[in-house]
């Protein structure tokens, strides 16, 4: 479901860091807010997209080690060469990637979220195009829009014209 914007979205954020930190410590090299729920004014799903950047994402296994601490679950399907993916809650209040610099993953997060933030144009434009995917979807689809084929797909050429516009 999509939500209003929440000024309680950045203080998730930051109290899930804090808890972050305490497991992957000095390994962390930047930590960051991505994704809808980083975008003041946006609707969004109500899932905080929290993205970590480390040296190296090959050991996976120590890092769903480590995170599963903190009831973060891997999701292999979800993952892909250039980040880790984890969901954490029931129902789902945390994202988390941990990307690496060696892929355009992190760089690519952190350009759309900047480019939305510093023109509310788009921001418009990209609620409207959220709102408009999930009418008429399925009370099943609409419980967890990120498995939903039909809405991360139909947002795509959305989110490509913003990168394109952010590397000019």
């Amino acid at each position: 479901m999509i939500e209003s914007y929440s000024k309680e979205w950045p203080e998730k954020f930051n109290r899930e860091v804090e808890n972050i930190k305490k497991v992957l410590g000095s390994e962390i090299l930047e930590i960051q807010h991505i994704g809808s729920t980083a975008i003041p004014g946006l609707s969004a799903k109500p899932i905080i997209d929290i993205a970590v950047l480390v040296e190296s994402i090959e050991n996976i296994s120590h890092f769903v080690e480590q995170l599963e601490k903190l009831g973060y679950s891997y999701k292999p399907e979800m993952s892909s060469g250039e980040r880790i993916f984890f969901r954490k809650g029931d129902p789902v209040e945390y994202h988390l990637s941990v990307a690496c610099p060696r892929h355009t993953y992190w760089e690519r997060q952190i350009l759309f979220r900047d480019y939305l933030r510093t023109h509310p144009k788009y921001v418009k434009e990209y609620e409207d195009l959220k709102r408009g995917i999930v009418v008429g979807m399925s009370t099943d689809e609409l419980k967890d829009l990120s498995l939903s084929e039909r809405y991360n797909s139909q947002k795509g050429p959305f989110i490509q014209k913003i990168l394109e516009l952010a590397k000019q």
